[in-house]
């Protein structure tokens, strides 16, 4: 039991980011925007979140500085999925080469400033945003012990999220916009819908939750950035494949990925070590399950049907 409660423990700092940003992926591509460049939008967001927790953690502290860090990222965020939506979008760009582009752009960029500023790739920052036990709900058999002790706000962030993001894409005027832009422009289009401001919409909350997602997986796992995610963006869009761009089998797909990859950073588990199986074939799990399920998966998909086709008013 003890070692099934520290999978499940440690399953949450791999699955709520991995959920967030695959989430973010699903706005873009609903509206039928691939977004690539999710990886790149995870580093550049992290980076200035983390500057901004590495110059400010001595005069703000706690929560408000994580807060505001978080809000900081997702800022940025918003601003660097611009650069992809005007390219996709007003150029009619190939999105594959845009996303990549950005995602080359992030990791050189951090690289650049931080050692202009440090003279090392690593931004060092001190973890203060743990809470130990949230009183009461930390009281409550196994599940408090799983989600209520040694946890951060982040968690609860992305469970609102997820939350929030079935409601909009389901039960909204905006999600069924969103949705219709993405499987047939054209027709909507011909009912008064402007594609174009909702493909934005749809690139810029992919920014904002891909911005979001990097600082939350940083966080609770590391005390320095090097402006590197460990391929993350990448993992997310499977998952969000896996997941057939609905909210739920995301969060269903975020786990199976969160379990793999805690696996893989828990071989010396007793449960795990008995096997005595060689801890590579670990460390390399959670992409070969990647390999697999995406082979299983890709006859099945229900991607957006204009996902990926720059919008054509002329096309019908």
């Amino acid at each position: 039991m003890d070692s099934i409660i520290f999978l499940l423990q440690n399953m949450i700092p791999f699955t709520i980011p991995l959920t967030v940003v695959a989430l973010g992926g699903m706005f873009s591509e609903r509206s039928g925007v691939v977004n690539i460049a999710l990886e790149g939008i995870m580093i550049f967001s992290a980076s200035a979140g983390i500057f901004f927790i590495h110059f400010f953690e001595n005069s703000i502290h706690g929560q408000t500085l994580l807060f505001i860090a978080l809000f900081i990222s997702m800022i940025t965020g918003i601003l660097f999925s611009l650069l992809h939506a005007y390219a996709s979008i007003n150029l009619k760009a190939n999105q594959v080469i845009s996303g990549t582009a950005l995602n080359l752009f992030a990791v050189s960029f951090h690289v650049f400033i931080a050692r202009m500023i440090f003279s090392v790739e690593g931004v060092q920052f001190e973890n203060q945003f743990r809470i130990a036990s949230i009183p009461v709900l930390s009281e409550i058999p196994f599940i408090g012990t799983i989600l209520f002790k040694n946890v951060y706000l982040t968690t609860v962030l992305g469970l609102i999220i997820l939350v929030v993001s079935s409601v909009v894409l389901f039960k909204t005027r905006f999600g069924l916009r969103l949705r219709a832009c993405g499987e047939h422009p054209q027709a909507a289009d011909s009912v008064g819908i402007n594609v174009y401001k909702m493909r934005y919409a749809g690139v810029m909350i992919s920014g904002a939750l891909a911005g979001l997602g990097g600082l939350i997986l940083i966080l609770p796992s590391f005390t320095e950035f090097t402006g590197d995610v460990a391929g993350y963006g990448f993992l997310a869009l499977a998952v969000l494949i896996f997941g057939q761009w609905n909210p739920k089998k995301i969060f269903l797909a975020a786990m199976f990925f969160g379990l793999m990859k805690t696996i893989s950073n828990s071989s010396g588990l007793s449960l795990l070590s008995a096997l005595h199986i060689n801890t590579y074939f670990y460390q390399i799990l959670p992409y070969v399950a990647t390999l697999v399920v995406l082979t299983l998966t890709s006859k099945k998909s229900a991607s957006p049907k204009a996902a990926g086709e720059p919008y054509d008013q002329g096309k019908r």
